[in-house]
């Protein structure tokens, strides 16, 4: 007969589901505050790195070409896709007795439309300063049919066109006429986003730049005086072009920005979607995005009430620019325009906008004697009878930041210069916000006890400040493990923890309780195995899965793997860092320092495993169950897609050393084809080569 028994690891646990829940509860309650002090533990580190090693002018001057080429990059945009013909057309005019509208499209890349509406001044004297103005979220839509945001903001349009001024009002992807996708990860679950590096962020840029070079074509528009405006999300693509384009010569961004501290700490990430952000591989926080608008004006506006920019996150923004431009010499073209109210589009905003603006792109500080009204219904500003065939803009993401195009090598010299690019690019760009230099493996023996033959010790090692993780020690109780022949390192995933983890317990306890036939049969199984002669096993979980698990609540853990993003990471990279510092704590164990260390993982697992694998000096095997083909089914790392996939880092793991890919579903051989031809590339080798079962 067999028995059963659960043991309490944090409280006592009952014979009730309501104990077990409360129990799950703890132990959730324990996890999400680990990782929220985690998170602040993070970006109070990026915070303080912002800026603090610019010092003079030259300084900033230096750093300035690289920075901005990395906000590109943090885009989806280096390379800059080819800048194709704009294509424009304008559909028909709309007319005020002050101005005229033009309903216009344009194509940014072929079939990505973007729409718009370009607001002139009737009876304007030569070229005319121009705004370029970014929506935010506006949802503008009667019977199915989208009217574009452009219709929600067009009261700006008409501001600008009734005191002498060019607008250019551009829809977005997502509310525009042709509705794309911001809500990535957000809403959608696509979580290959970030490891293809793509952001919508990066399409509202690129619209921004195109909306330029379509403003440069126009005779009406005085290319020397080109500003930029838009609030909330409008608010952060205004900052996107004037930091990425020069052309921008004055910017007023309203509610489009705040610190990083306010996102990930305070929680506003909750409040906003993908196009708020760029994929942040360089850890940026945003006053590095302001200071790349320096020494050009400047005003940073908001209200004092606004959740979701909160008025400290934006002062602390503006602090920190303003160490930048006054390195230029230039304070007063650094203005912060703070007003009483929520998230809204309020007159007293826009007043300060118009007046920075007429006082940059006008020279003029006449007095605003015109509000900001609507005029037209939406139907007066739609551009399309009906939306182009060959619009690709519901699919962009699909093709925006382009994956990787990986050939086989031709010879052993070309697969050593692929494979250093890889993991040059890997450190780089997927796991550069790893802890730099050595830190301390703080070994400790937490408990040992025997039970059923087997002995079981508890070991604790700091991974990463709050993570103190845990590695489950097991052998025969009669084995002297420093005369073990095999330690082999279990990684364990959130499936295999689920089904596992009453095993453990049941063989860790002295009480007994009754089993089905069925449960017997697999406590045995991991028994024997945990008592395997001549071998030490040990059962590893990294960061928010067993002991460290956070919420199990679907929209908590979507906002936690967001706010791994924002620090230029995500929860996967960070497991594929702790699982490197449990094999770095194995190896610093007495009994076990010297022995060859056998690791396996399924699914996920495997794929931290794996890269583990590959930063750390060569293990005896890697056995690795389920491993996906493709990083857009985990594990995901940002920008990993443009480098490589699974194949590829299995094929320089062989090179390391013995890999076997086990499949419990069928698998298509020519999804490994690299790997295996890179294996056949190599030849035979000692302790190292591909196996797949």
């Amino acid at each position: 007969m067999f028995y059963l028994v659960r043991l309490s690891s944090l409280i006592l646990l009952l014979n009730s589901g309501m104990a077990m829940a409360q129990e799950a509860a703890v132990k959730t309650a324990h996890g999400d505050q680990l990782v929220t002090e985690y998170f602040r533990l993070e970006t109070q580190r990026l915070a303080g790195r912002t800026l603090a090693d610019v010092h003079t002018l030259a300084d900033w001057e230096a750093r300035k070409p690289e920075l901005r080429r990395q906000l590109f990059e943090m885009l989806g945009l280096d390379p800059l896709p080819p800048r194709t013909d704009l294509h424009p057309v304008v559909t028909g005019k709309t007319e005020h007795e002050e101005f005229t509208v033009e309903r216009l499209h344009f194509q940014s890349s072929p079939g990505l439309y973007v729409t718009g509406n370009l607001y002139l001044p009737k009876n304007a004297q030569g070229p005319l300063p121009t705004v370029l103005y970014c929506c935010g979220h506006s949802l503008v839509k009667k019977n199915g049919v989208a009217y574009g945001n452009k219709a929600g903001y067009q009261h700006h349009g008409g501001w600008y066109a009734r005191n002498g001024y060019a607008c250019l009002i551009i829809d977005t992807l997502q509310l525009g006429e042709i509705e794309g996708i911001h809500h990535g990860t957000y809403r959608e679950g696509m979580w290959w986003w970030q490891a293809r590096g793509y952001t919508s962020a990066g399409v509202e840029a690129w619209n921004c730049i195109r909306a330029l070079d379509y403003l440069e074509t126009r005779p009406e528009i005085d290319k020397t005086r080109i500003g930029v405006s838009g609030r909330s999300g409008g608010g952060a693509y205004s900052w996107w072009i004037a930091a990425l384009d020069d052309r921008i010569q004055v910017a007023v961004p309203v509610a489009g920005i705040t610190s990083l501290k306010n996102h990930v700490v305070d929680g506003c990430v909750e409040g906003h979607c993908d196009c708020m952000f760029q994929v942040n591989t360089y850890g940026w926080d945003y006053a590095t995005v302001a200071a790349l608008i320096a020494p050009r004006p400047l005003l940073i506006a908001n209200t004092d009430k606004d959740t979701i920019f909160p008025l400290d996150g934006v002062v602390d923004v503006h602090a920190k620019v303003r160490k930048i431009y006054d390195l230029y010499g230039k304070p007063r073209n650094l203005g912060l325009n703070i007003t009483e109210g929520p998230h809204e589009d309020t007159q007293e905003l826009q007043v300060h906008e118009f007046v920075w603006f007429n006082r940059f792109l006008k020279k003029s500080e006449s007095p605003i004697e015109k509000v900001a009204v609507k005029f037209f219904e939406p139907e007066q500003l739609k551009v399309f009878e009906s939306l182009p065939a060959d619009q690709r803009n519901t699919r962009i993401q699909e093709v925006f930041v382009p994956p990787a195009t990986i050939s086989l090598p031709t010879g052993s010299a070309e697969w050593d210069a692929m494979k250093t690019d890889w993991m040059r690019r890997l450190t780089t760009l997927c796991f550069g916000a790893w802890p730099a230099g050595e830190l301390t493996q703080d070994v400790q023996e937490i408990s040992s006890t025997a039970q059923k033959g087997i002995r079981w010790t508890e070991y604790e090692f700091l991974s990463q400040e709050p993570y103190r993780l845990q590695l489950l020690v097991t052998s025969a109780e009669t084995l002297d493990r420093t005369q073990a022949q095999r330690v082999v390192l279990n990684v364990i995933d959130q499936a295999e923890w689920d089904q596992t983890k009453d095993w453990i317990e049941m063989g860790r306890s002295k009480a007994l309780a009754k089993l089905t036939a069925e449960e017997g049969g697999k406590f045995l199984a991991f028994q024997e195995r945990c008592k395997a002669p001549g071998t030490v096993q040990i059962f590893f979980t990294p960061r928010g899965i067993g002991s460290t698990e956070w919420s199990r609540d679907e929209r908590k853990r979507t906002h936690i793997r967001r706010r791994f993003a924002l620090l230029g990471q995500t929860d996967d990279s960070a497991r594929v860092w702790d699982t490197r510092r449990a094999i770095q704590a194995v190896r610093s164990m007495p009994p076990l320092s010297n022995k060859a260390i056998t690791i396996t993982g399924s699914r996920q697992a495997a794929g931290w495993s794996l890269y583990a694998s590959l930063f750390e000096p060569p293990v005896a095997e890697l056995q690795l169950t389920d491993l996906p083909v493709h990083h857009a089914d985990g594990p995901i790392f940002l920008n990993v897609s443009r480098i490589l996939e699974l194949p590829q880092a299995v094929a320089i793991a062989a090179e390391k050393g013995r890999v076997t890919l086990r499949f419990t579903q069928p698998t298509t051989p020519s999804s490994w084809e690299f790997a295996s031809a890179v294996d056949t590339l190599l030849g035979k080798r000692p302790n190292a080569g591909l196996t797949i079962e």
